[in-house]
């Protein structure tokens, strides 16, 4: 962009870039707190993305949510393949949007609701689909992530909830 004649460059947001990264490293702490699985990859990963997207906006928590994925991933080995599991990365970056969408529009502990049926039921329903893993794989996966989600979606909205009532944080 030009400002008569001037390049004009974005101020690097060094709180922001904090947030999410103090965020991201939650997710890690997360990541090895597993709920048991065929996979292992179902843990409290999600719980910093899934605040960060009530508390600071739908980009902020997919990016959180998204990375905190990967990196539990990355700590059961990838064992869908990291292309799949960038995949799934991006379904839980929607989940965090629905979650937040839903506690603004209509009630918090619904969002809790939308967030452990898109990740615990809808997001694994996908494999369905896919012939190396069809229902078995869903009938193995739905109540760990299901579990999993649970716990995530509850911890942000009720942290979340202290942070407001504390106020050091606005809804």
């Amino acid at each position: 962009m030009s400002n008569n004649g001037r390049v004009v460059t974005r101020e690097v947001n060094t709180a922001r870039l904090t947030r999410i990264g103090v965020l991201v490293a939650l997710s890690a702490v997360g990541a090895g707190i597993k709920i048991p699985s065929i996979l292992g990859t179902p843990a409290l990963d999600s719980a910093p993305g899934y605040f960060a997207a009530l508390a600071f906006g739908l980009s902020d928590g997919a990016l959180v949510i998204g990375l905190g994925h990967l990196i539990t991933a990355l700590t059961a080995g990838f064992p869908l393949t990291l292309p799949l599991h960038l995949v799934v990365a991006l379904g839980m970056a929607g989940c965090a949007a629905a979650v937040a969408w839903t506690a603004r529009a209509m009630s918090r502990w619904l969002a809790v609701a939308v967030g452990v049926a898109l990740n615990g039921v809808a997001l694994p329903a996908l494999f369905i689909l896919l012939p190396a893993f069809g229902w078995p794989f869903f009938s193995a996966m739905v109540l760990p992530l299901s579990i999993a989600s649970l716990i995530n979606v509850a911890l942000a909205v009720i942290a979340q909830e202290v942070l407001v009532r504390a106020g050091l944080l606005r809804r």
